[in-house]
């Protein structure tokens, strides 16, 4: 096997130090009860700590009951849930892996939730078997100006949480149709208010409530859509011109990845081949000139080492691969002519396996 010398070096974000390039990126459970995370959660990322991964961000996980995407989802909008997220960050931390937690609201794509809202009163018509068959999207209600006051307010009060717990960095969830994207597409915002004037307002002020409470050396990162994969939606170009936006309101890091936004349009999305979204990492880095975390099927290890060495990107999202193996970052680096000494991050009890 080829040494993975980009893979395995360590990175710095401000003041977030990670050991190597390997990102958990944040993957719904649908395991929890009243937003609050339990037994399984623990297990699930303390495992991927043990398996050697970097740097871990925790599933989407709601500033508010009505902003989850299904009832089964995180919360941390109370102390009750802040509380119970605290065992999971200490687990990380025991086993040398640094931890971040994606804060976002699904917006129209909440399931299960009476109270649906939006920027606009455009139901959702994605994937039909989502919750299922338990529930069905509804048409949410458009977002009047106090209402979006009070969520920029959820974000910034369930940051504070975050920080409390010991969080090592925050991200937004702008990305796969949930209510950032839902303000910054052209499709999808039909308001006429300064919210549909300036379609990343909405963002753009969430990014400044959460920065006012944030350390200075804290890494703030944003995950976005670069490009709509259903009917009529926005381009790479307008992809790169959401990053800079955010980034120009204080974003250090762009997790990029693309579609969400509806059912798929066969003209308008590419092949999902591995590392299919790589050229909008590329793009967005070369727009923005700050840090990008690579997805899509990047689990090939000698793939993800090359997108490091080329420069497309600075971190790699192994997601379905560490669903998979939560040991992908230890077993990545090994084959049975691998010296024991050359398998990095790996356990003591684990060692003799290698």
């Amino acid at each position: 096997m080829t040494k993975l010398y980009h893979l395995n070096t360590p990175y710095q974000i401000k003041g977030l130090s990670v050991k190597n390039r390997v990102v958990m990126p944040p993957m719904c459970q649908y395991q929890a009860r009243n937003g609050i995370p339990n037994e399984w959660h623990y297990v699930h990322y303390a495992s991927r700590a043990v398996g050697g991964v970097g740097f871990i961000i925790v599933e989407m996980t709601s500033v508010a009951e009505n902003g989850r995407i299904s009832p089964n989802c995180l919360g941390l909008w109370n102390d009750e849930q802040r509380d119970a997220f605290k065992p999971i960050v200490d687990a990380a931390h025991a086993h040398n892996s640094k931890i971040a937690i994606q804060i976002a609201h699904a917006g129209r794509k909440s399931l299960g939730e009476e109270n649906v809202v939006s920027s606009s009163p455009m139901i959702y018509e994605g994937n039909p078997d989502a919750g299922d068959g338990k529930w069905a999207y509804k048409t949410p209600k458009e977002l009047s100006q106090p209402e979006i006051a009070k969520l920029v307010q959820a974000f910034q009060d369930t940051t504070k949480r975050a920080i409390e717990i010991g969080f090592d960095a925050i991200e937004l969830h702008g990305a796969h149709g949930y209510l950032i994207h839902q303000f910054y597409s052209p499709k999808l915002n039909q308001r006429t208010d300064e919210y549909g004037q300036d379609k990343f307002l909405f963002g753009k002020q969430i990014i400044k409530a959460v920065k006012e409470v944030m350390p200075a050396e804290m890494p703030l990162i944003i995950r976005i859509s670069a490009q709509e994969f259903g009917e009529n939606g926005f381009d790479l170009a307008y992809g790169c011109e959401v990053a800079k936006q955010f980034v120009a309101a204080g974003v250090d890091v762009v997790h990029v990845s693309g579609g969400g936004d509806g059912q798929l349009d066969k003209d308008h999305h590419p092949s999902f081949n591995a590392g299919y979204q790589v050229p909008f990492a590329r793009a967005v880095k070369q727009a923005t000139n700050v840090p990008v975390i690579a997805v899509g099927k990047l689990e090939d290890p000698e793939l993800a080492d090359y997108i490091l060495a080329s420069g497309d990107a600075d971190l790699i999202a192994v997601g379905r691969g560490l669903l998979r193996d939560p040991y992908w970052a230890l077993n990545s680096q090994y084959d049975n002519n691998t010296p024991s000494n050359e398998v990095q991050f790996t356990p003591k009890s684990y060692q003799q396996a290698y």
